[in-house]
């Protein structure tokens, strides 16, 4: 029904998280709609992506040059490391406004069903940027999952002896949800984690 070229766009758009076929299609079909020189340049930068974007040899985040915003700059709390599983998680913290210190981001998470077990998790890099900076805190921001409460634990059980405060963020309950709608382990930690008001 497609043409040729069709069809391999629609299949390229579909490796995209949370892309189906429709959803693929209208995107060939915009496409087909820009000019030439948007084309053109669209086609360029999906060329040289991997080569101007970047990873800090440090902390392992996306950079376009050998400056990395997080680990060079002056005004960050360089007592302070939150470890990370993505650079996804940096932006959503850094949106915030709120958290000013250094960051870690692992290349993966422990998961041996995906083939990473405990030497995926580069220790070495990690102590030799606690000690660098003379971290006093960690804050362990990996999801709360199997995987993610395995590599946190490593992590702390590692780095006990560095005597530095380790924390991790809280779990509960979302904004605006009713407690119908949380599941027990949710509501669980919500109660072992609850404030003074």
């Amino acid at each position: 029904m497609y043409p040729k070229a069709f069809l391999q766009l629609i299949s390229f758009f579909k490796k995209l998280p949370g892309v189906g076929t429709k959803t693929a299609e209208r995107f060939v079909f915009e496409i087909l709609n820009f000019k030439n020189e948007d084309i053109n340049n669209f086609g360029d930068i999906l060329k040289n992506i991997k080569e101007k974007i970047l990873t800090c040899k440090k902390c392992n985040c996306l950079i376009e040059s050998n400056f990395c915003s997080f680990c060079d700059s002056i005004s960050r709390d360089t007592n302070k490391m939150c470890i990370l599983s993505n650079f996804k998680d940096v932006v959503l913290i850094e949106k915030t406004g709120v958290y000013k210190g250094l960051y870690h981001i692992l290349k993966n998470l422990i998961s041996p069903l995906n083939g990473h077990d405990f030497e995926s998790i580069d220790l070495k890099g990690l102590k030799e940027r606690v000690v660098k900076n003379k971290i006093e805190e960690i804050i362990l921001g990996l999801d709360s999952t199997l995987e993610g409460d395995t590599t946190a634990l490593f992590i702390k059980e590692n780095l006990k002896e560095f005597n530095i405060k380790i924390s991790r963020f809280a779990f509960g309950l979302p904004m605006g949800t009713s407690l119908d709608f949380i599941d027990k382990t949710t509501l669980l930690q919500a109660l072992i984690d609850r404030k003074p008001f």
